[in-house]
């Protein structure tokens, strides 16, 4: 019986880790990071579930003879506001996993 039990136990304990990750989801859908390039020419908001929410671009940057500059600081602007965003993940989920992990289980390797 008591296998029973310990299975039951494990069941339990993963359905409420599975509801922890979802209210981090929503969470992480909610916090933002903004990231810069050309020296804050362009900005670009994603938010923690790495989805771009805004891109700003100052008129100064603005070039018909130069789209190349433009398209590489937007680039730039996605990429780097995209890794922030990942990094606000890795970190809010290892907070939400980290409390419910045997000790020195380590989810790394697992990109958490």
């Amino acid at each position: 019986m008591s296998d029973g039990m310990n299975m039951a136990d494990m069941v339990g304990k993963m359905m409420d880790m599975q509801k922890k990750m979802s209210a981090t989801q929503e969470v992480l859908a909610a916090k933002s990071v903004t990231a810069e390039a050309g020296g804050g020419m362009v900005k670009v908001t994603a938010n923690g579930v790495q989805r771009i929410t805004g891109i700003s671009i100052e008129k100064e940057v603005i070039d018909p003879q130069d789209p190349e500059l433009l398209e590489d600081l937007i680039m730039a602007g996605v990429n780097k506001a995209l890794e922030e965003g990942a990094a606000l993940a890795k970190e809010e989920m290892a907070k939400t996993a980290g409390g419910m992990l045997p000790p020195g289980m380590d989810l790394s390797r697992f990109g958490l």
